[in-house]
């Protein structure tokens, strides 16, 4: 029988979990600033990932449309932070 690190039977135990969106979606709200920047982050009502979908809703619309702009970016700012293809769409509201 092999041994893991507990370090490696989380990440083991989150790849097969339920909650692998739930806590995906902390490590978001936590870094969405760092990524996404200080004015954007500000105007961001909410992050939900379901699925693979993330969920931006905000407010101002020109944010909207400069978020609409930037899905590809987003979607790869996202899944190189949290270490995984995570996303594959984001929806803006």
């Amino acid at each position: 029988m092999a041994s893991l690190s507990i370090q490696e039977a989380m990440q083991q135990f989150l790849k097969n979990s339920r909650l692998k969106n739930g806590i995906q979606a902390v490590q978001l709200e936590e870094l969405w600033e760092e990524l996404m920047g200080v004015t954007i982050a500000k105007y961001t009502d909410s992050i939900k990932i379901i699925g693979q979908t993330l969920f931006i809703q905000s407010a101002v619309a020109p944010l909207k449309n400069e978020l609409m702009y930037q899905k590809e970016t987003i979607i790869a700012r996202v899944n190189e932070a949290l270490g995984d293809q995570v996303i594959k769409e984001v929806v803006v509201r």
